[in-house]
C-alpha cells in the first residue's frame, strides 16, 4: 500500500506581506483608514504596538503561522464592518486603554477635545478637591480622564444601561482611579448628595436625531441605540442635562456637552434660555463644531 506524503506545513509568511495584503481587503471592504486598521490588527495578534508592527515589516520580520490563523478570522469580521476595538477589545482613549465591546459605546478620538475643556476646567477650580460629575460615562472615558489627569478631584459618574454599566466597571477597575465614585441611576436622578456642590458636569450624550441614521456601519449596526439616539432635533437628552446641571452645580461651575456639528447654535439657544452664561461652542481638530460649554449662573 502506497504511502500519501503529509500535506507541507504552513509557512511563517513576511509581516510586510500580511500588512499590505489585509490593507488591500480593508480598502476594497470600504474601511476609512485600512493601513491604520491593518496595523493594527497585525499588532494585536502578534502583541505589538502599531510602530512594533512597522518595525517587524521594515526588519523582514515573519508571522508565525499560528498568529496568522488567528488573524484570518478577525480579518474577516473587520471586511463585515464590526469595529476593530471589538476585535481587539480595548480602545485608546487619551493616555488610557479602555476596554470595550458590545453593549457600550466605543469611545471617539474627537471625544478627548471634550475631556481636555472638562480637565481644563476641573483643573482651575481653586479647591483642593473638587467635584466633578460625568452623566452618562458609558465605557467611562470622559470621568477616567478627569480622574487620572485631575488626581486631585473627586469624580463621580453614572450610567443607566446595564450592558454599558458593566463595561464601565471593568474600566474603573482597570484603571484603578481610587478617586472614581460610580452609580447605575438615571441621569435625571443622579447624585442628589452632591447638589450645590460640583464644578464641572461633563457629559457626552446621545445626539443624533432619530431620524439620522448614521453611515458608518460601525455606528450604525454595533452602537447601542440608546447611546446614539436623542430624539426628533436630537437634544432630549441635552435639555436634561441641562437642568440636571443646575442642580448639581454650584455658581461659576462649568457645564461641557458633546454634540453634533450642526447643533452647537441650537445647544447655545437652549441653556442660554435656561440660565446658563457665557455659552459657547468649540470646535475639533478637524474644525468641526464638538462641543458646548456654559457657566452655571
Amino acid at each position: 500500500m502506497r504511502e500519501t506524503a503529509p500535506p507541507p506545513a504552513p509557512t511563517a509568511v513576511p509581516v510586510a506581506d500580511v500588512v499590505r495584503d489585509l490593507e488591500a481587503r480593508f480598502a476594497v471592504a470600504g474601511i476609512p483608514d485600512p493601513r491604520v486598521d491593518a496595523e493594527l490588527l497585525v499588532g494585536h495578534v502578534l502583541q505589538l504596538s502599531r510602530g512594533g508592527v512597522q518595525a517587524a515589516a521594515i526588519r523582514g520580520d515573519r508571522m508565525p503561522p499560528s498568529a496568522a490563523a488567528e488573524l484570518l478570522p478577525l480579518a474577516d469580521r473587520r471586511c463585515a464592518r464590526e469595529p476593530l476595538q471589538h476585535l481587539t477589545g480595548v480602545a485608546p482613549f487619551r493616555s488610557l486603554e479602555l476596554a470595550v465591546g458590545p453593549g457600550v459605546f466605543v469611545p471617539r478620538p474627537e471625544t478627548e477635545m471634550v475631556a481636555q475643556l472638562a480637565i481644563n476646567a476641573l483643573g482651575a477650580v481653586a479647591s483642593e478637591s473638587p467635584i466633578a460629575v460625568d452623566l452618562g460615562t458609558g465605557s467611562g472615558a470622559i470621568a477616567l480622564a478627569m480622574a487620572t489627569e485631575v488626581p486631585h478631584a473627586r469624580v463621580f459618574a453614572a450610567e443607566n444601561s446595564v450592558d454599558a454599566f458593566i463595561w464601565t466597571k471593568e474600566n474603573v477597575a482597570r484603571i484603578g482611579a481610587e478617586n472614581v465614585t460610580l452609580a447605575f441611576v438615571d441621569l435625571a436622578e443622579a447624585f442628589p448628595e452632591l447638589n450645590g456642590k460640583v464644578s464641572v458636569v461633563a457629559s457626552n450624550p446621545p445626539y443624533v436625531p432619530d431620524d439620522a441614521i448614521p453611515r458608518d456601519p460601525e455606528v450604525r449596526l454595533y452602537d447601542p441605540p440608546a447611546a446614539l439616539y436623542g430624539g426628533p432635533d436630537g437634544l432630549d437628552a441635552v435639555r436634561h442635562l441641562s437642568r440636571v446641571g443646575l442642580r448639581l452645580g454650584h455658581p461659576g461651575a462649568t457645564l461641557v456637552i458633546e454634540h453634533g456639528e450642526w447643533q452647537g447654535a441650537a445647544i447655545r439657544d437652549l441653556l442660554t434660555a435656561d440660565g446658563w452664561r457665557a455659552a459657547a461652542t468649540h470646535p475639533d481638530l478637524t474644525s468641526r463644531d464638538r462641543a458646548t460649554t456654559a457657566v452655571h449662573p
